[in-house]
Order: structure tokens, then sequence, then C-alpha cells
């Protein structure tokens, strides 16, 4: 057989098994419970906070009724201690919530994938110092280093992206690191390099195709951890800021008036676990599917 038709034969072998696993991962993620399970929570969130302008009943940020009412036909939710209806600033706080959460694990994927990658296929001192950074960065408490990012930076929402996407950008990098390893052991990288491609072709085009599975689970689990931090940021007045509508800061200021309204704390509260939880329950089904170790577990 010529050497260039072999060479080929294992490149389209590689990208065959990539698709074929693909298609594989979709299918067992869609009958899996703990993925639909995630998908059946999260789908009307993430509808609601998009089509929040035509959902809402009033201006988010508007007194519309008299403070600490209770859930009426006018309003929803009841009113927070301002007046202002609970059930519009619920519908966009998600928009501020998710867009972070989103945001900052894709922050974490665009920067710490390419890293691990680099670092697994190069090695030696590359590999040896990016790795030691990320350690360091892991060393520091994930809350303390994303308050010490915001304090530095100052409290906005881009701030806070960039705060929790630094956090979890070194969890990306070792993963894409480990699938890196295993990767290069493969023929088609073998054919690869005896074909003389340049180590960024063999970067994105041979390793980043297959080693994306794993970094999409642990993605799909951050998400919920990011929109829980961003909380915690607006929790503690670093985060977003009013009068923009956000789940995290109506949990805090609720909690100075937990003993006059129950329905203040209780609907942000509600949609920001569910939304978690709905986070959380998609990353496990994704690991189940794309695990080829758990193949078949939790299936309908």
């Amino acid at each position: 057989m010529d050497m260039n038709t072999s060479y080929s034969t294992v490149s389209r072998t590689g990208l065959e098994a990539y698709l074929e696993r693909f298609k594989k991962g979709v299918f067992l993620l869609l009958t899996n419970r703990h993925s639909l399970a995630g998908l059946i929570l999260l789908t009307p969130i993430i509808l609601i906070s998009i089509l929040a302008p035509e959902i809402a009943t009033h201006d988010p940020t508007a007194t519309t009724g008299p403070s600490y009412g209770a859930p009426s036909a006018e309003h929803f939710f009841g009113t927070d201690h301002l007046g202002r209806d609970i059930f519009s600033r619920v519908v966009y706080g998600g928009r501020s919530s998710l867009a972070l959460g989103l945001s900052a694990t894709g922050l974490a994927v665009v920067v710490g994938l390419p890293l691990g990658i680099i670092a697994g296929y190069t090695g030696g001192r590359v590999d040896e110092v990016l790795m030691r950074l990320m350690d360091t960065v892991l060393s520091i408490p994930a809350l303390l280093l994303a308050l010490m990012i915001v304090a530095m930076l100052g409290s906005s929402l881009v701030n806070a992206v960039i705060a929790i996407g630094v956090v979890y950008i070194p969890g990306i990098a070792r993963i894409a690191r480990s699938s890196t390893l295993s990767i290069t052991e493969e023929e088609y990288i073998t054919a690869a390099e005896a074909r003389g491609e340049s180590g960024m072709y063999i970067w994105f085009r041979e390793i980043l195709p297959n080693a994306i599975y794993p970094v999409i689970v642990e993605a799909s689990v951050k998400i919920g951890f990011a929109i829980l931090m961003g909380a915690s940021l607006s929790f503690l007045g670093l985060g977003i800021q009013p009068p923009t509508p956000d789940w995290g800061y109506m949990i805090s200021t609720s909690r100075v008036h937990i003993w006059n309204s129950i329905w203040f704390w209780f609907w942000p509260s509600l949609f920001l676990a569910l939304t978690i939880l709905g986070f959380n329950l998609l990353g496990d089904g994704m690991r189940d599917a794309l695990d080829p170790n758990v193949e078949g577990s939790n299936t309908l």
C-alpha cells in the first residue's frame, strides 16, 4: 500500500471514529434519565429568560405596587420592599445569571482547552510551566480568588465573568491535558506527525475534536457552579450591580426583610436552585453518555 494512502486511511479512520462517537453520545444523552431531567428543568427557565421582555408584566426596576405585596392577579409573585414586581425581576434576573454562568464557563473553555492541549502535546518545560501555573491558581480557594479579582477590577457583570472564568480555567486545562496525553498515542497522531503537519494543525485538527468530550462534560457542570458563584458575588455586593435584576442580589437584599415577606426571597432562591440542579443533572447525563465506562447506566 502506498504510504500516503496509508496515512489518509488512518486519518480518515480517526475522523470516522470521532463522528461515530458523536452520534452515539447524542443518542445516549437523549435517552439518559439525568440529562432529560436536566433539560426538563432548564428549558422553561432558559425560554422565560430569553423572552423576558415579552413575559414580564411590569418594569423590573419600577415601583408598581405596595411594599411586601402578596401574590395576586397583578403581581404573580408579589412585590418587594420597594413595591417592585418580583415576577418581572425574577424573569429578568434569569437573563443576568444565565449570561454570567454561560459566559464565565465559555471563557474558561476558550482559554483552558488550548492550554491543556498545548501542554499535553508539547510536554517538557512548556508542560511543566503551564501546569505549575494552573496548580498555583488551584491552590487559592475559588470564591476567595474571584473576590480578589473583582475587588481589583471593580464590581460589574463583565468583571464577574472574568473573575469566575479565571477560577475555572485550571480545571478545564488539566482535563484537556489528561485527554491529550492519551490521544497522542493514537495512530492518526503518528500519521499526522509523519506527514510533517505543524503543531497547530495537530492541536486543533487532530486532538481538539477528540479531547473536547470530557471538557464539555466538565463545562456543563461548571455552568451551575459559575451561576452559584456569581450569585455569591452579588450576595456580597461585588457582582451584578443594581438596578439590574439578579437572583443573587435579590436574595441578598431579601435577607434584611425576611420577616416581612416570604415571597421576597422564596422565588429567586427557587429559580436559582432549579437552574443549578438542572445543569448538574445535565452534566451527569453527559458524563454517562460520553464515558464508555458507564455506558448504558441511567438510560430509559
